[in-house]
């Protein structure tokens, strides 16, 4: 039966039938054909053209099998990324705006069974972070755009030298409040003045007179010829100047150790396992939002495996979500960068004006030392 001709009423009755989305089950993937029905299906199964590409899958099963999959999950992601950004969603309502476009790829004929099989082999891959709720699975994309990631760096290099350049100026401040405070002490005002006494005013001394048979005078030594008494060595911080010449060669491996640990460069991740860390970023929801967890396991460079502790679920998160936790006085915390990295530390005390804690340092050789850590160096250490 030939084809109608264009403008007829069958012409346009068949073209907004095939305009629509099909059944799944009478389409072809190699072929590429969407049929009608379960006779147009059928018809198509008998034909020589669908015969050559089934002898062309048997000839070379997983390169199209492979083929398919890679083209199905850049199609999600694309569609994920432009529609949604890095929002938290539905994994079935972002499947549901994919199938929408006909000429997509079908999940039947990729390596995935299910969606739910998909969704968790995006976690897996560190494509999406994937959680699962009642309501089924929510996916959040993650934004490796080499241009985001550079626009995220150039912001956080800006905050950080705005932050610097604050501590420089209130330590400068503080060093002029402290040195001006050292000269107030020192220095005694005095102004000499003139000793004026009335004409008319007449002195009188009354002084008691005692008569006795002798009189002894004991010499007593005047205060003025004390002045070649050695006066006590002048000490700076409790070392004296004698003690400060004298160092052990233990200290001067100790001075060059701090120097060196002074001049080693910060890393760029700061994720460590056994540290409590807080969930910043809004797109997984306000279950989520601004919650605790523990970190379980570091799986790439800046992403890690997260504890909640209080769902005790299990998210796969980004570095960029997360920031440190600021224990209590006294708790264990965890050094993340900088020169003492790795080490344990006890929290003694926090400075607000200059945004860092001071850690006395638990164990190793360093035992017993008082630092000072920026904020963001350093987290609180889980006790399970």
């Amino acid at each position: 039966m030939g084809k109608h001709e264009v403008g007829t009423p069958k012409y346009i009755a068949n073209k907004i039938k095939a305009k629509g989305l099909q059944k799944l089950r009478w389409y072809c993937q190699m072929c590429q054909k969407q049929c009608r029905d379960e006779n147009g299906f059928k018809c198509h199964m008998t034909s020589e053209s669908h015969h050559r590409q089934l002898l062309l899958f048997s000839e070379n099963q997983d390169k199209y099998l492979s083929y398919f999959s890679k083209e199905f999950a850049n199609g999600y992601l694309e569609l994920l990324q432009r529609q949604f950004g890095t929002k938290r969603v539905h994994a079935n309502r972002v499947y549901q705006e994919y199938i929408s476009d006909r000429h997509h790829l079908h999940m039947n004929s990729t390596q995935w069974e299910t969606l739910t099989d998909f969704v968790k082999w995006l976690g897996r891959e560190g494509k999406c972070v994937v959680d699962e709720t009642e309501k089924g699975w929510f996916v959040t994309y993650i934004d490796r755009d080499p241009d985001t990631i550079r626009l995220q760096e150039a912001i956080a290099k800006k905050d950080k030298m705005d932050k610097d350049d604050n501590e420089r100026m209130m330590e400068f401040l503080d060093k002029q409040i402290a040195r001006g405070k050292k000269l107030s002490k020192n220095v005694t005002e005095s102004i000499p003045t003139d000793l004026k006494r009335p004409d008319d005013e007449k002195i009188v001394l009354n002084l008691p007179i005692k008569k006795t048979e002798t009189t002894k005078i004991e010499a007593q030594p005047s205060p003025l010829l004390n002045f070649k008494k050695p006066l006590p060595p002048v000490k700076h911080n409790g070392i004296s100047k004698k003690e400060e010449r004298k160092k052990t060669a233990l200290d001067e491996i100790m001075e060059e150790e701090e120097e060196r640990r002074k001049k080693l460069k910060r890393r760029e991740n700061w994720l460590n396992e056994g540290i409590v860390v807080k969930v910043i970023t809004d797109s997984l929801g306000e279950k989520y939002e601004n919650k605790k967890g523990v970190v379980e396991k570091v799986t790439e460079k800046f992403i890690a495996l997260i504890r909640m502790i209080d769902t005790n679920h299990k998210l796969k998160l980004d570095q960029a979500h997360l920031e440190t936790v600021i224990p209590a006085i006294g708790r264990k915390v965890k050094i993340l960068n900088g020169g003492y990295a790795g080490l344990i530390a006890e929290l003694i005390e926090i400075n607000t004006k200059k945004f860092c804690g001071s850690l006395r340092i638990s164990s190793g050789p360093l035992s017993g030392k008082v630092i000072d850590i920026p904020y963001e160096d350093f987290s609180k250490l889980s006790d399970i």
